[in-house]
């Protein structure tokens, strides 16, 4: 496996310091993955304005498995087949040496499904753009409104490059669970698409939105330090559908933890004949 992205300046890019590296003779490939639980596809928000240069990636078809491939108990968003993902990834004009940007415009909640997957897929240079497309215009970035197609690169697909975590693994798990949903969802007072309510029975509530400040940007970095001050063992995270799990394991990296994903999430547990918790939050202690 590869060295785990540890500390803020290896998981996030200012828009300051992401201009300037465009300028330069080297500029990063950039990934636009605007989307949201629902639908529709981020294209459209896309083509009215992108960074320059901006490749759209598709995070139900391109960032997983696609919908006609999966199976309910494989959860939501498999991981896509690396044959598959090697063809997309040159495609967005990636080789072995790039260095790989991603943003979108909700906080890095999508973005950070690219992130932790091109690592996973053996990149080591992958920034999540920090406070994503608001950022940039805000610092006077300029927007493009075409539609990028990227000369192709020549990158070589490695698989498992990051830990993952299997059902049987996670029932066995000695260290902590992180479920990073909304605390009504892990509480079971509501499931907007799951088929069960509830959580992974032992997991802690660490919402992915208080990973954030209200600018959209991540908290600094003694912040995250708090927040998951006291965590206890190895650390795994969920979510609904292994995507915003992603952005969680972005946090815990900022803040100097590694963490491993459950990809399967609550859609895979809970589409399954596996034992589900509800109730009062059992929220991170704090030392």
């Amino acid at each position: 496996m590869i060295a785990p992205a540890l500390g803020r300046e290896s998981v996030l890019v200012t828009a300051g310091d992401l201009a300037t590296a465009l300028a330069g003779p080297n500029p990063p490939v950039l990934l636009d993955v605007r989307w949201k639980l629902g639908g529709p596809p981020g294209h459209g928000e896309y083509l009215l304005g992108h960074l320059p240069g901006a490749v759209f990636v598709d995070l139900d078809r391109q960032l997983a498995l696609p919908p006609e491939a999966r199976r309910p108990e494989d959860g939501r968003h498999p991981l896509p087949r690396a044959e598959t993902l090697q063809a997309d990834l040159r495609r967005w004009g990636i080789s072995d040496d790039s260095t790989v940007v991603a943003y979108d415009d909700s906080g890095s909640l999508a973005a950070a499904r690219a992130w932790w997957l091109l690592r996973w897929a053996g990149l080591e240079d992958v920034r999540l753009l920090d406070g994503g497309l608001p950022a940039w215009t805000a610092a006077a970035g300029a927007v493009a409104t075409d539609d990028v197609v990227a000369t192709p690169g020549t990158v070589t697909v490695r698989p498992g490059s990051l830990p993952t975590v299997g059902v049987q693994a996670l029932e066995a798990w000695t260290g902590t669970v992180l479920d990073a949903r909304a605390a009504e969802r892990y509480r079971g007072e509501a499931e907007p698409i799951d088929p069960k309510a509830g959580h992974i029975p032992g997991a802690v509530s660490a919402p992915t939105t208080d990973n954030l400040a209200p600018d959209g940007t991540f908290l600094p970095t003694d912040d995250l330090i708090a927040r998951f001050r006291g965590l206890d063992g190895p650390v795994a995270a969920y979510c609904g559908s292994g995507v915003t799990a992603a952005h969680q394991i972005a946090a815990l990296a900022i803040a100097g933890i590694d963490a491993t994903l459950y990809p399967g999430s609550w859609s895979q547990w809970s589409n399954r004949d596996l034992p589900v918790e509800a109730g009062p939050v059992r929220s991170l202690t704090r030392e």
